[in-house]
């Protein structure tokens, strides 16, 4: 076995604590964008960081959301229906614009949120537009 690298890893295995693509902001807005949806954060976390509709359509996604239950009450069926993000992917259609999908999967269900982030002339991404089903 023959290694081009000074490495203690075999030849082929990554690790999976690094992400092999650097995150970018489409990654933290999906993470806390279903975070809110959820029902695990509160909705104004998110109130710096849209502009527009952005914030309506997310109180709207945020009322259907099922409240959350404090932790310590042991109820397998719900930790095992958690919302999770397994992918993020992002689209450039112009300078300062991001077109962000990402999937979610709920148990055996898989869904879809869309959203669209804007940077504004301080050079912060700002969520402009938010597309999702409501979560089961």
């Amino acid at each position: 076995m023959t290694r081009t690298r000074n490495t203690t890893r075999p030849p082929g295995r990554h690790d999976q604590r690094r992400p092999r693509t650097p995150r970018g902001p489409h990654d933290w807005f999906a993470e806390r964008l279903l975070a809110v949806v959820s029902g695990q954060r509160p909705v104004h976390s998110l109130l710096g960081h849209t502009v527009g509709q952005a914030y309506e359509q997310l109180v709207t996604l945020a009322t259907t959301a099922p409240s959350p239950r404090p932790s310590g009450w042991g109820d397998p069926t719900r930790d095992r229906l958690r919302p999770v993000l397994r992918r993020c992917g992002r689209f450039h259609p112009g300078p300062g614009v991001i077109e962000a999908f990402a999937r979610i999967t709920t148990g055996d269900r898989v869904s879809a949120m869309a959203f669209r982030l804007e940077q504004g002339p301080d050079l912060r991404w700002r969520c402009a537009a938010i597309e999702m089903a409501p979560l089961p």
